[in-house]
């Protein structure tokens, strides 16, 4: 039953109308959207989507653990309702007829939800906000920074970390004409601007901009943090740092903030796909709120108007910005020299990895998971990806019933490394080694004579029938040779006109539904980091050092379906050695 303290989100709020809208899919475009695209709809960005339906269970009372304080989100009102807009196209306007629905969102997701059991501890610690230029990011974080400064503890520490010293006071900058204009509303000398930072008198509050070039981030105590250009900075050192630093904190915060860059290795991207993963219920952090405008699909973007809407969340509310970014289009598409700032920096598409995108939709490989699959009797392919001793390193099964490729899927790390991996890769190793889809072996290096045995024992262990071994040669080459006395043993080149078929094959059997596994989020955090490339024919495969982490699995599974493949599903059968 829905409870009265929420009845006012619920009936009055921006906040829930824009996620409503969100998850409904009834969110209107401006009328030139329709003008140029017919009755076509807008489609809201999927990740968007996913957060805006855990938000509306909170709001409305579905969740057991986690409520939304009304009583905060009424004093949030109330001051936007005072303040006024100090610049822009809404220069003047009270700020709570001025803010856009997903900076709503924001505002009340981070600062008003609440445990139900203790109202006074917020459930998010870490904001991520993808969101392209020209949205209103640095000012949303400003205002809210304006905001902490009424909600925060007496003596509370902020501070905003960038790249270089210009950006990392983009925020300060907009905060001094915020608080200048609404001069008349403060007390005087409630706020001293000073050139290093703004100190708010009344609570003895300060918050601080540093350079991450020149300034120390160890040593700090902040309550909250702001990472600005996350995808600028060569390092995630910062935002470790003032991670941290938060140890104590009873309410942390941090926001992580950027648009794309022009790089597939940068620390947005690693907190971009780790989001991705929380919200594809891959991981379970419940202390992450996300904000993805990012593109659904990226191929059309020279017609599909979604991809520029999808991405700018202010397009959708200004028709102004949504024609400007038209007109933007239209010259990259004339002037290539154009492209690569219109498809980065107002797409979120990295052009850089244009001819880069994920493999599938997560979401397409786990409606092929099932309670429980009989292995028992079965002929099955194996394929093995070996990588450097002190990495990740897969041995996948394969086998065909009627049309449909069962997988199984096994990892191995080195014992010595879990904890280090646990922090760098941002997933919990232990639970995979407790669900028996990982074994650990080795000290600070994979043990090569674990794995050999562990394909010897596959036939005992699983009674099947082992027709074929498909391996890389990387690091191989030994083992392969011990596999050879007992099995046929095939080479199977790392090459876009080798793993084109199974890569295609595997596609179409996950989007169809002809491929069943057994519970194992390893496998479906590898295919999360899966991306795909083409080469100049057009042959599409995974390309790993492109991919977003770890991908062993689904290269131990493409090596075995390569010789499935050649044996079942090819005429005349008889799989082959490719040879460099």
């Amino acid at each position: 039953m829905m409870m009265k303290m929420n009845n006012y989100l619920i009936e009055n709020h921006p906040s829930y109308i824009y996620a409503k809208k969100i998850v409904d899919g009834t969110i209107k475009p401006p009328p030139l959207f329709y003008e140029l695209n017919g009755e076509k709809t807008f489609v809201p960005p999927k990740y968007v989507k996913k957060q805006c339906k855990i938000f509306l269970d909170i709001a409305d009372d579905k969740s057991s653990k986690y409520v939304i304080d009304t009583n905060r989100v009424k004093k949030i009102d109330k001051i936007c309702k005072i303040l006024k807009m100090a610049k822009g196209i809404k220069v003047g306007k009270k700020i709570y007829d001025a803010l856009a629905g997903y900076q709503w969102l924001i505002i009340v997701a981070s600062l008003c939800t609440v445990y139900r059991e203790d109202k006074k501890k917020r459930r998010y610690e870490t904001v991520v906000l993808e969101i392209c230029r020209k949205n209103g990011k640095t000012f949303i974080v400003a205002f809210m920074v304006l905001l902490l400064f009424y909600l925060e503890p007496m003596y509370s520490q902020f501070y905003s970390v960038a790249p270089d010293g210009a950006l990392a006071k983009e925020i300060k900058k907009a905060l001094e004409p915020l608080i200048k204009a609404n001069a008349n509303v403060f007390e005087d000398g409630e706020f001293k601007i000073l050139r290093d930072c703004i100190r708010h008198t009344a609570t003895d509050s300060i918050y601080t901009p540093l350079n991450y070039s020149k300034d120390r981030m160890d040593g700090k105590e902040p309550n909250v943090f702001v990472a600005d250009e996350v995808g600028a900075l060569p390092a995630p050192y910062a935002i470790e740092a003032m991670r941290s630093g938060q140890l104590l904190i009873f309410n942390k915060l941090g926001f992580i903030i950027s648009t794309k860059y022009p790089t597939i290795d940068n620390p947005m991207e690693d907190e971009v796909s780790y989001s991705k993963k929380v919200l594809d219920d891959i991981i379970e952090d419940e202390k992450i709120f996300a904000l993805l405008y990012e593109p659904n699909e990226t191929k059309n973007w020279t017609t599909d108007d979604n991809i520029i809407l999808q991405s700018n969340p202010l397009a959708l509310e200004i028709e102004a910005v949504y024609s400007d970014l038209l007109d933007k289009r239209r010259k990259a598409i004339e002037t290539e020299s154009k492209r690569e700032n219109f498809l980065t920096k107002h797409c979120n598409i990295i052009y850089q990895g244009a001819g880069t995108e994920s493999f599938i939709d997560v979401s397409e490989v786990q409606k092929c998971k099932v309670d429980k699959i009989d292995w028992s009797g079965r002929e099955v392919f194996l394929g093995v990806d070996l990588a450097i001793s002190n990495d990740n390193c897969g041995v996948g099964m394969v086998a065909d019933d009627d049309g449909t490729i069962l997988v199984e899927a096994i990892d191995f790390i080195p014992e010595g490394r879990i904890e280090e991996k646990n922090q760098v890769e941002k997933i919990n190793y232990y639970e995979f080694i407790e669900a028996m889809k990982c074994i650990a072996c080795g000290n600070k290096v994979v043990d090569y004579s674990v794995i050999e045995q562990f394909v010897f024992d596959i036939e005992d262990k699983y009674d099947v029938v082992v027709l074929g071994i498909g391996y890389d040669r990387f690091n191989c080459m030994s083992s392969a040779q011990k596999w050879d006395t007992k099995y046929t043993t095939v080479q199977v080149r790392q090459h876009s006109d080798t793993l084109h078929p199974p890569t295609k094959l595997l596609y179409e059997k996950i989007l169809n539904k002809e491929l069943k596994y057994e519970e194992n989020k390893l496998l479906e955090i590898n295919f999360q980091n899966a991306k795909c490339v083409y080469d100049t024919n057009m042959n599409r495969y995974i390309h790993k050092k492109k991919s977003n982490g770890k991908i062993d699995l689904v290269f131990a599974i493409l090596n075995a379906i390569y010789l499935l493949q050649q044996e079942v599903y090819l005429e005349n059968g008889n799989f082959f050695v490719q040879v460099a």
